[in-house]
């Protein structure tokens, strides 16, 4: 199986703290490195996780408050450095342009690399925002008073064979490629259609929703997916406090990942006022029992 990990290389929210770098996150799937929400020091966040910038070839800001995008400018000058080979696909909300340009051009460098930038525009309605060879990447705009976009980042379907059936309708070799493009080959044992010896295997799904009240667009972001990253700044005790500044609790979260089908959560962002992480995953277990909070330099598989 390949490669499918997420890293934490930071779940803090506005205030870093001794153990808590601003939000960062590298979803490492297949051969793509999708990194979000690169706050302050996420570039010395990577050499703590033991894990060359190198891997990454896209970014995602899910909106410009200073503890999601901070560390763009660095990680942008640092892909300079090492001469990644790799374009570099960076989205961010359209609203956010000036602020992007900001970050992009904050300091004098030479560039040495591709930058392909996806300035998206997306309603409530889960919109397709780019298509790559293996995943399809969506887009939803989430409740948080300023544009901030959630992403799900779906595999595509793939296609399995079966190479019991394979061998017992006679299809080997060259035959074998012949009938994935035609979907059909004729053998010694006469025609053979590619559902004859094959299945469709559906692909995985992976979302991030970062700051933002609970709300529909989570849910139907986080349907079904293997792995939802979330956010989570506040428990519920402090639940006036989320919805004064348009964030979540725990339970708010878990009720999302319940609701939407989610098969693992891990809840991040969390507000310095809270020391121990734990007390997230004990709250959330009442409404959700894949609940798990997040740590700097933690990994999560799926």
């Amino acid at each position: 199986m390949s490669l499918r990990e997420l890293t934490i290389l930071g779940c803090g929210s506005q205030q870093h703290t001794r153990d808590r770098n601003h939000n960062a996150y590298l979803l490492r799937w297949k051969t793509e490195g999708f990194l979000f929400d690169p706050g302050e020091a996420t570039q010395r966040q990577f050499i703590f996780a033991k894990i060359a910038p190198t891997a990454v070839t896209r970014i995602f800001v899910s909106h410009f408050h200073g503890d999601h995008c901070l560390g763009l400018g660095a990680m942008i000058l640092r892909l300079n450095l090492d001469k990644v080979p790799q374009p570099i696909h960076i989205y961010y909300p359209e609203s956010g342009k000036r602020y992007f340009d900001n970050l992009r051009y904050s300091s004098i460098y030479t560039q040495t690399i591709t930058i392909v930038e996806h300035p998206v525009k997306v309603s409530k309605e889960m919109t397709l925002v780019d298509e790559t060879e293996e995943f399809l990447i969506y887009g939803s705009l989430l409740n948080h008073g300023i544009d901030c976009i959630g992403w799900r980042i779906q595999e595509k379907d793939t296609r399995k064979c079966i190479k019991e059936k394979l061998k017992e309708k006679g299809v080997h070799g060259p035959m074998v490629k012949e009938l994935l493009d035609k979907g059909v080959v004729v053998t010694e044992h006469g025609r053979v259609d590619l559902d004859d010896v094959s299945y469709v295997k559906p692909g995985d799904s992976v979302a991030v929703v970062i700051d933002t009240l609970k709300c529909a667009q989570a849910v139907e972001l986080a349907r079904d997916v293997k792995l939802l990253l979330i956010e989570s700044t506040y428990l519920d005790s402090e639940k006036e406090l989320a919805e004064n500044y348009k964030h979540m609790t725990a339970t708010q979260a878990a009720q999302i990942a319940s609701e939407a089908g989610a098969k693992k959560m891990v809840m991040t962002h969390f507000s310095a006022r809270y020391s121990e992480e734990e007390v997230f995953e004990l709250e959330a277990r009442h409404h959700f029992t894949e609940s798990y909070a997040a740590k700097d330099l933690r990994t999560f598989t799926f």
